[in-house]
């Protein structure tokens, strides 16, 4: 399995679930919040960050569920 961010994005059916640089959705669901919880279990068994875009398409949410350096840098 690859490490690819996962994304939940508006889809015709509802919503889906892309990991990062993929074309087709690995899952789609009615809800956003089915959608998103299937993201959040992808990522949390990856080590990835999962990002939660509205109906406009723009990121309304990010949500590390990898390794963070602490303290952060910066």
């Amino acid at each position: 399995m690859s490490r690819k961010n996962q994304h939940v994005v508006p889809h015709e059916s509802g919503w889906a679930v892309k990991g990062e640089g993929n074309q087709r959705a690995s899952s789609v669901h009615p809800t956003q919040r089915e959608a998103i919880e299937a993201a959040r279990q992808s990522a949390i068994g990856q080590g990835t960050e999962m990002f939660v875009h509205g109906q406009n398409g723009q990121i309304r949410e990010r949500n590390t569920y990898g390794k963070d350096p602490y303290p952060p840098k910066g």
